[in-house]
């Protein structure tokens, strides 16, 4: 396949990624000599057509990465774009003097927007804000040994490689597992033939009626607060937000693009202004 049809600029995955990662397969497999010879093109030259190539003959590689994060409920799609994103930057800042290939560089790029995808995005209440929370939380599952809980043995010595102290460990397993268990129920469930969901057999002797009442009030304030700041938004910029966040039927960038005739990349930046003209708002409206 030519790759002077497609560039990275319009080449993103959509609704239909099979037909994306047949697209981007079809790309040749650069050898050592090759590779070299287009990033001292890019390097020394700023030959963008170089660059360019060097992209697209390794976005197969983003989709194996994106791959290994599957199991944090996250679309694909959304995954291999900002996957890609980290490897244009890698391929930016690649010296062919150093004598490594671009693939082991580009790792850690596209690794790190897909970490700060992940993070942003996964869950919201966040559950790794620390250096050592952010380790374990990409390296919790593949450490395991088995299914369940970990022993004190197996924590000590996850402990001991991750360079985190064992109650770390501890608490972070406990966060990742929760994701899996209804400890509430499900709101689907026939009261009177399901039995009671594990929450209702739990007692806590440290509740506090008064923070109970503090936390739910804080809670709709914030809730208030994040209405008014969405409507403070221009049209699309609040259809790009409730449409990637706030509806059950979530939309990818590409489905968007699609709509306003724009590319994923702008939509995604449009989306990052908003969510940072939301903060500033609700930031403000919580000082006040």
């Amino acid at each position: 396949m030519s790759t002077n049809v497609l560039s990275p600029a319009n080449l993103s995955p959509g609704g239909d990624l099979e037909a994306y990662i047949q697209t981007i397969n079809a790309f040749p497999v650069l050898s050592a000599e090759q590779e070299r010879a287009l990033a001292e093109r890019f390097y020394y030259e700023q030959d963008l057509e170089a660059a360019r190539e060097l992209v697209l003959c390794h976005m197969r590689f983003v989709v194996h990465l994106a791959r290994s994060y599957a199991g944090y409920g996250l679309p694909q799609a959304d995954l291999i774009q900002e996957g890609n994103i980290g490897l244009m930057k890698a391929v930016r800042r690649f010296d062919p003097q150093v004598g490594v290939r671009l693939v082991s560089f580009a790792v850690h790029w596209i690794r790190a927007e897909m970490h700060e995808f992940i993070l942003r995005n996964w869950r919201i209440v966040k559950v790794a804000t620390t250096k050592a929370q952010r380790k374990l939380f990409f390296n919790l599952r593949s450490r395991k040994n088995k299914l369940g809980w970990l022993n004190d043995a197996e924590t000590r010595a996850i402990a001991h490689d991750l360079g985190v102290p064992p109650a770390t460990v501890t608490q972070m397993e406990g966060r990742l597992s929760s994701r899996d268990v209804a400890f509430d129920g499900y709101p689907d469930d026939d009261a009177l033939e399901s039995p009671p969901a594990p929450a209702y057999y739990l007692e806590d002797p440290t509740s506090n009626p008064v923070d109970i009442v503090v936390e739910e009030d804080t809670a709709r304030v914030a809730s208030t607060h994040l209405a008014e700041a969405i409507k403070t938004l221009d049209e699309r910029s609040r259809d790009i937000v409730e449409s990637r966040w706030l509806r059950d039927d979530k939309e990818t960038l590409t489905a968007l693009a699609g709509r306003y005739g724009v590319s994923a990349e702008r939509i995604r930046q449009l989306e990052q202004n908003a969510m940072k003209k939301l903060r500033k708002h609700m930031e403000v409206a919580e000082a006040a």
